[in-house]
């Protein structure tokens, strides 16, 4: 089939079933950095000119599997921005310091410097196939995607009839989950609800970043307290396992009236500026976004998603040797975009 025929087919569609405008939306979020570096990292795909395109090919497969599969009303895709981790630096310098880089087998690539340049270049590409598609792409200068995406999160879904779907691979964002934002972790394959998160970690959502923050996150190079393991901590702060939100000056008095029991608790107590300051870095609840960052995000909301642009993306994929990766390209628009297209279309008018 043709490019033109494959565009006549495309038009043709039927109009295929979408939510009612006045019903609650579904609303995708994904942490596209984060997207984009699992695929570049797991996925050796070499187009016919012998160009890696892992990253680019793997990601648009990604995000057509998940709207395929939970049928969003609207989309967002988040990038980090330029300087975004300056903020947290200066609270706490380890802060991602040393953060270990995926790697993609390393015969893909004769140097680091080649696979660097490859995923500068794939970014780029792919930020042209996704302003193709029916989407919206957020990214702030000196801004975190955790905190845009957190912000949006909450905002989207205070309309208690909406559900917002987070991916990434990254808990930081598990604090976030409740009965209207889901997680969906993308190397587990597994969707993440308050259940599941108090099931794998004993406790609930809302006191996950306690947790994380008296054990530590190796991830983000963020200590905790020394010797502190899981059956400690279940055993030294048991309240924090159970349904009442805590803070950390909660903590601080727990540790202050036992001290004596336990040397994890003198731990605690001796470290807390620095476990004060990796709540705070982590805290969700409270993104590192001013007010005009903020009224910046909320406007980028009210405007529209692309248009669909069908030809432009069909040249891409061309262009770029896609076809090993997006195979059936044609059913792969007309069964996930061309809907999502015609609903925004519905919605703005």
């Amino acid at each position: 089939m043709d490019k033109n025929e494959l565009l006549k087919l495309l038009n043709d569609i039927k109009e295929d079933d979408m939510p009612s405008l006045d019903e609650g939306e579904r609303i995708l979020i994904i942490d596209g950095l984060n997207l984009f570096l699992r695929n570049f990292a797991v996925l050796n795909y070499i187009n016919p000119e012998g160009v890696h395109i892992g990253g680019l090919g793997g990601f648009l497969r990604s995000l057509g599997s998940l709207v395929k599969q939970l049928k969003p009303t609207s989309i967002y895709i988040v990038f980090d921005g330029v300087g975004s981790s300056v903020n947290r630096k200066n609270l706490l310098p380890e802060y991602k310091s040393g953060r270990s880089v995926l790697r993609v087998n390393k015969t893909s690539f004769s140097s680091q410097e080649k696979e660097n340049e490859s995923k500068t270049d794939q970014i780029i590409h792919l930020i042209h196939y996704l302003q193709c598609l029916p989407i919206k792409i957020l990214s702030l200068d000196g801004v975190e995607a955790d905190d845009i995406i957190a912000f949006l999160s909450k905002e989207l879904t205070k309309d208690k009839k909406n559900k917002a779907y987070i991916v990434s691979s990254d808990n930081d964002f598990l604090q976030l989950v409740d009965e209207n934002i889901s997680m969906y972790r993308s190397v587990e394959k597994e969707f993440v609800n308050p259940k599941s998160v108090k099931e794998k970690y004993g406790v609930y959502p809302h006191n996950f970043l306690l947790y994380k923050t008296l054990m530590g996150d190796s991830s983000d190079k963020v200590g905790g307290v020394k010797g502190l393991g899981k059956g400690k901590f279940d055993k030294l702060f048991s309240e924090v396992l159970e349904l009442e939100k805590l803070s950390m000056e909660h903590i601080y008095n727990i540790c202050a009236e036992r001290f004596k029991e336990h040397v994890i608790y003198c731990r605690a107590l001796e470290n807390f500026d620095n476990l004060r300051k990796a709540y705070k870095i982590m805290d969700l609840s409270n993104p590192m976004l001013d007010e005009q960052e903020k009224d910046y995000i909320l406007e980028h909301v009210k405007e529209s998603a692309y248009e669909l642009n069908i030809e432009t993306f069909l040249r891409f994929y061309t262009k770029d040797g896609l076809g090993n990766v997006l195979k059936n390209v044609d059913y792969w628009i007309k069964d996930i975009w061309s809907p999502i297209n015609r609903y925004n279309k519905a919605k703005n008018k």
